[in-house]
C-alpha cells in the first residue's frame, strides 16, 4: 500500500456489491385481516384529537380574554 493513498482509496479494491431482492412478506393476510380495524381506530383517534384541539383552543381563548380583562381593570382605575 502506498503512503499517499487516502482512507477511501484503501477500501476500493473490495468485493463488488451485490443487489439482493427483498423477500416478499407473508403479511398480506395480516393486512387484510387487521387493516380495516386499524383504519377504524385511526378514524376514532382523529376525532378525539380534533375534540382535544378544539377544547385547547377554547381554553386558550378564554384565558387570553381573562388576562385582557385583568389588564384593562388595572390600567383604567381612577
Amino acid at each position: 500500500m502506498e503512503a499517499n493513498n487516502s482512507w477511501a482509496d484503501q477500501w476500493e479494491n473490495g468485493p463488488e456489491r451485490v443487489h439482493v431482492e427483498p423477500k416478499k412478506s407473508s403479511g398480506d393476510g395480516f393486512r387484510a385481516k387487521y387493516g380495516k380495524k386499524v383504519g377504524e381506530g385511526l378514524g376514532r383517534t382523529k376525532a378525539v384529537a380534533g375534540t382535544g384541539v378544539r377544547k385547547v383552543k377554547e381554553g386558550t381563548s378564554a384565558g387570553v380574554q381573562w388576562i385582557k380583562d385583568k389588564y384593562h381593570k388595572t390600567t383604567h382605575k381612577r
